[in-house]
């Protein structure tokens, strides 16, 4: 059994520079975390503008020394241009919200620019390398602008936003300034839901409800709510409907009366392992809400109360995410 590869020199100096950093969702670019250096057009430019100087010393070409000098001036002005593209932005992180495990999720990173207008801003992951990975945006003079990146969590739980970075080659291309930010914020994965999912286990019934089944008909109700898939058009309140024109049902005693236990035990799979059990759940969280069921959830270390709406369902959906 062969032995992982051990990270090299480089790998493992980058990562003890980037755990020197503090961890923030807001990042100030200043002259103390910029850096620049030539890019590879920019070291070709700098040989050519030593030709120059060499030819026009060996052949003293008055007009050579004007064109060198004049080409170094511009690069140099470049330099200054490239490093104030970023100097003086502020960068602001914002997580979305939770997704299941393998789905992506939307990071949106706003620039505030408090001075003149800026060009050609890249922001993209560090280590997705290359161009391809960056998101290109100009900020106006005193305005915002935002990009979006996408990150997909490999698994559920709790996964911090990788390392980012800001850089630009504005406005020749001869110089690269870029900056390292280390977010703080973290993204919430659920379990990936079972495919295809098994069907729902039976509920069990309540005190009460063979004294409803009398309203079965829809005929009396103890109130309304939104309207859900599976109601009946005999359920819809059609007055309110067309008092107000929210589609609303009858929210009859007899659908109150009976409650879903999604439970460990019950959650069996081919697998049998821990992960295959949490996506099977997860997956019935997701058809007994959609199915306007009242249920609860009993794991291992944890029991939630039947309940309905989405509060409850993201509340059972981090349970499982988190569940160890």
């Amino acid at each position: 059994m062969s032995r992982p590869a051990k990270p090299g020199w480089r790998a493992r100096l980058v990562g003890w520079f980037e755990s020197r950093l503090p961890r923030s969702d807001q990042h100030e670019l200043t002259q103390r975390n910029v850096y620049i250096v030539p890019t590879a057009g920019g070291w070709a430019f700098g040989g050519m503008l030593l030709v120059l100087l060499v030819a026009s010393i060996n052949y003293q070409l008055s007009l050579g020394y004007v064109l060198t000098f004049l080409l170094a001036g511009s690069a140099l002005v470049s330099m200054h241009i490239t490093h104030g593209t970023l100097r003086g932005l502020r960068l602001h992180l914002r997580a979305g919200g939770p997704v299941f495990a393998g789905e992506p999720v939307t990071l949106e990173v706003v620039l505030d620019n408090p001075g003149r207008a800026r060009h050609g801003i890249g922001i993209g992951f560090r280590q997705v390398q290359g161009d391809a990975g960056l998101t290109w945006c100009d900020v106006p003079a005193a305005g915002q602008a935002a990009a979006h990146l996408r990150m997909v969590p490999p698994r559920r739980g709790w996964h911090e936003v990788p390392t980012l970075t800001a850089q630009t080659r504005f406005p020749f291309g001869l110089f690269h300034a870029w900056t390292v930010w280390r977010p703080a914020a973290r993204v919430l994965a659920w379990p990936a839901p079972e495919q295809p999912a098994a069907p729902l286990p039976p509920g069990t019934a309540t005190p009460g409800e063979a004294a409803a089944r009398h309203r079965e008909d829809g005929t009396e109700f103890e109130g309304v709510r939104p309207w859900r898939r599976g109601d009946g058009l005999r359920q819809v309140v059609w007055k309110k409907v067309a008092r107000t024109g929210e589609l609303v049902s009858r929210d009859n005693a007899s659908s109150a009366s009976r409650e879903l236990w999604l439970e460990w035990t019950a959650a069996r799979t081919p697998a049998g392992d821990a992960e295959s059990r949490l996506s099977r759940l997860a997956a019935w969280v997701q058809g007994a809400d959609r199915e306007g069921l009242a249920f609860g959830l009993r794991i291992p270390g944890v029991e939630i109360a039947p309940a309905v709406g989405e509060p409850h369902r993201r509340a059972l959906l981090e349970a499982l995410a988190l569940w160890a």
